[in-house]
């Protein structure tokens, strides 16, 4: 019923929290107030009540407790569906390729979903839980975004919030003074995080890529006096691929028609360059000179140095276009349109 995939997006968002609290270190001051020393203090991944135990069950009876405590550990406790983040599920976005830059892929929208993380901090001396306790919480008011690379094959990164959502602290010490002591403090955190679905190829894309317009006039359809077909394709109108295909060879003003580039042999009559943003129609080409038309596609019409960067639309960048983008069509259409205000 199901393809495989896995993007390994609960690992790393698993990995990716457990990095927020790696570096925390705590000092210890003698009686000048001078620090007499600093300890960088541990993170692991496992449940609360493992480390307690090691605590009861240390096989060196002898090892003293400064040198276990102070610790930190975490552990990925509970997923849960966001409705208030949802979504239409039938949506979809495309994009490029990240190694590539070429083949099309397209993923429907992401599914919402809030990860439990619960944070265990164990000291045996309260003003070192009192350190570590305010190097976390002036981070979270009451979020932290944390962004994420959630799939590598579209490149996508996205802030994840993580919110802390209670603090709960208790004292372990019970019994005689041989008993080992431990403050425990227990903070529950929820990561926002978004699941992808798998990843098509430019193949399955849903995107026109050519329209078709029939005009039938007359007093029936069995006997038109005029029957016309009107069609189009979807055009890119700008560069997808970032490829420069040469450079300005001199300086153009708004009303230069006429530019010179260093290498023309790889542009044709009839095809779109865009230099910088702006978007132009190649009429004629000799040798490296090329006569264009300005501003196509309504882009503004701007002043360009030497040594800028002319950019082909291929039929490449035609592949690439986005859902939901500015895109034009043919001439045809627009010479058809042009005729008919006449």
């Amino acid at each position: 019923m199901f393809e495989y995939f896995y993007h390994e997006i609960l690992r790393r968002t698993v990995i990716s929290f457990g990095t927020l609290f790696n570096s925390i270190s705590i000092q210890h001051k003698d009686s000048n107030g001078n620090v007499s020393s600093m300890i960088n203090v541990p993170l692991a991944y496992g449940p609360t009540q493992k480390f307690l135990a090691r605590l009861e069950q240390s096989p060196d009876l002898n090892k003293p407790i400064q040198v276990t405590l102070p610790r930190m550990s975490f552990e990925f406790v509970g997923l849960n569906y966001d409705a208030s983040r949802k979504v239409t599920t039938t949506q979809t976005f495309i994009t490029s390729n990240v190694d590539d830059k070429t083949e099309v892929k397209r993923v429907y929208m992401p599914v919402p979903y809030n990860m439990q993380f619960e944070l265990g901090i164990y000291t045996k001396l309260n003003d070192d839980m009192l350190q570590i306790i305010e190097q976390i919480l002036p981070y979270f008011q009451p979020s932290y975004n944390l962004t994420v690379d959630l799939v590598d094959q579209i490149g996508e990164k996205r802030d994840i919030p993580i919110i802390i959502e209670n603090i709960s602290m208790s004292d372990d010490y019970e019994g005689d003074f041989t008993t080992r002591r431990a403050l425990i403090y227990t903070i529950r955190f929820t990561a926002k995080t978004y699941l992808f679905g798998p990843v098509s190829s430019s193949a399955t894309r849903d995107i026109i890529k050519k329209v078709s317009i029939g005009y039938v006039s007359g007093d029936t359809t069995k006997n038109p006096t005029r029957d016309l077909t009107y069609s189009v394709e979807p055009r890119a109108i700008k560069n997808y691929t970032n490829i420069v295909t040469t450079n300005l060879a001199s300086d153009i003003g708004l009303d230069t028609t006429n530019i010179l580039v260093n290498d023309a042999s790889n542009i044709s009559e009839n095809t779109y360059i865009i230099i910088n943003n702006e978007e132009m129609y190649v009429d004629k080409k000799t040798n490296n000179n090329l006569v264009v038309k300005r501003g196509a596609d309504g882009t503004t019409i701007t002043s360009h140095v030497s040594g800028s960067a002319v950019k082909k639309i291929t039929s490449t960048d035609n592949s690439l276009i986005e859902i939901g983008d500015d895109f034009g069509f043919s001439g045809t259409l627009w010479r058809w349109q042009k005729n008919m205000t006449n």
